[in-house]
């Protein structure tokens, strides 16, 4: 009976020490990119069902505001007036595609609730830099 006791105790103390930790740290690989899959452990791999990734780690698209843009002056061709040296303005609202999706080998790091069942990719490592 007194074990009983105490090991109800080990486990309330265990339980109130995670609930002081609301989330966990972790650090993984990325092992596939359709689906996406980051491998955490040797034997643990998170398939893409279970990840919350930002948009600033995906492939987007997004609106900016040129001012006074041009392009450089190129030299004319055949000394037609059609092929003269010329440029062009770039200026308004333009839409850009930002390459900026996890590849296949980065270090990231990740964050998991503590008794949750997702992690969000909190960024990557740069690469050189250790865990």
């Amino acid at each position: 009976m007194t074990t009983g006791i105490i090991e109800i105790i080990k486990k309330a103390a265990t339980d109130a020490v995670e609930a002081g930790k609301p989330c966990t740290v972790r650090y993984g690989t990325v092992k596939t990119i359709n689906p996406l899959s980051i491998q955490i452990t040797n034997n643990f791999i998170l398939p893409e069902a279970v990840l919350i990734v930002p948009q600033y780690l995906t492939d987007y698209q997004m609106d900016i505001t040129l001012h006074d843009w041009a392009t450089q002056n190129r030299a004319g061709g055949s000394g037609h007036p059609a092929f003269a040296s010329h440029n062009h303005d770039i200026v308004g609202r333009k839409r850009i595609t930002v390459h900026a999706g996890l590849q296949v080998g980065d270090k990231v790091v990740l964050l998991r609730q503590n008794g949750g069942q997702f992690f969000l990719v909190l960024d990557r490592i740069p690469k050189g830099e250790s865990e």
